[in-house]
C-alpha cells in the first residue's frame, strides 16, 4: 500500500472513455489491485511529472526576468550538440 492510504482522502467522480475504463479494470485485475489503487498511482505519477515541469518552467522564467539568458553562441552550441 502507498503512503496515501493512511492519509485523509477525498472522493472524486471521473468520466472515462469506455476503452480506458476497460484498460483500468484489466490492469487492476492483472495486478490484483483495486481500480482506485491503480488510479491513485497513475494520478500521483502524472501530477509529480507535471509539477516538476511547471517548477522548471517557472525557474527558467525567473532567470529570464533577471536577465540571466544564454548567448546566441551558447544556444547554437547546445543545438549543434543535440543535432537540432
Amino acid at each position: 500500500m502507498t503512503e496515501s492510504a493512511t492519509l485523509p482522502s477525498r472522493t472524486i467522480n471521473v468520466r472515462l472513455p469506455s476503452e480506458l475504463y476497460q484498460q483500468l479494470e484489466d490492469l487492476a485485475r492483472a495486478t490484483s489491485r483495486t481500480k482506485s489503487f491503480v488510479t491513485v498511482e497513475a494520478l500521483s505519477s502524472y501530477v509529480a511529472a507535471q509539477r516538476w515541469q511547471i517548477q522548471d518552467i517557472e525557474a527558467g522564467l525567473a532567470q529570464a526576468e533577471q536577465g540571466d539568458l544564454s548567448s546566441e553562441e551558447e544556444v547554437a552550441t547546445v543545438f549543434a550538440r543535440h543535432g537540432a
